[in-house]
């Protein structure tokens, strides 16, 4: 069983629709001992993150998260709140990843929407895709380059695409929304 957490963030329903589509039995929820159980779990994300920060300590699923020991993907704002700090409403994070989470400079178009290539693969979860593929972004935030990073994307600057640490796996592009490459990363981190 896939547990999503649920926190009212958008974009679970989309998650949820390409689980279905892989043949994975998933459940959207916040109750701790269906997350705590799970074979796996997806932290899908879009929205502000202080105000999405505040609702995750309102459910105490911030304390929750960190502790979990099965594999955990977190995607998009999940990511973001699952480093040390994020410049959006200068929220501090869950600290999984030693990372800032920092705004686009304004000399470009923000936020960074569509379909753009990542790179220099350092996962299983890359496992059966193409080098420089393309994916579906949508952020105005993006994490620092560090020993986490397990994939790179260009825009503006160079940034983290993708972490992992531990059991704990993260994209910044939605893969949800990513077509056959978003299915197959998916798929990947099923069978981990």
């Amino acid at each position: 069983m896939i547990a999503i957490i649920k926190y009212n963030g958008g974009n679970v329903n989309s998650v949820q629709n390409v689980l279905n589509r892989l043949g994975a039995e998933s459940v959207i929820t916040d109750d701790f001992e269906r997350i705590k159980n799970a074979d796996k779990v997806i932290f899908p994300g879009v929205g502000e993150a202080s105000s999405t920060m505040k609702i995750l300590k309102e459910k105490g699923l911030d304390q929750l998260i960190p502790t979990l020991k099965q594999p955990v993907l977190g995607i998009c704002l999940g990511m973001q709140l699952m480093c040390k700090n994020n410049e959006e409403g200068n929220t501090v994070g869950m600290g999984i990843f030693d990372l800032n989470v920092k705004k686009f400079p304004a000399k470009d178009i923000v936020p960074h929407m569509g379909w753009n290539t990542i790179s220099n693969f350092k996962s299983n979860l890359f496992s059966g895709i193409e080098e420089s593929s393309d994916v579906y972004f949508v952020h105005s935030f993006y994490c620092e380059l560090s020993k986490n990073t397990t994939s790179v994307c260009n825009y503006i600057l160079p940034f983290s695409a993708s972490l992992q640490k531990d059991n704990f796996y993260a994209m910044q592009f939605h893969p949800e929304k990513s077509w056959k490459i978003g299915s197959q990363l998916l798929e990947n981190f099923l069978i981990l």
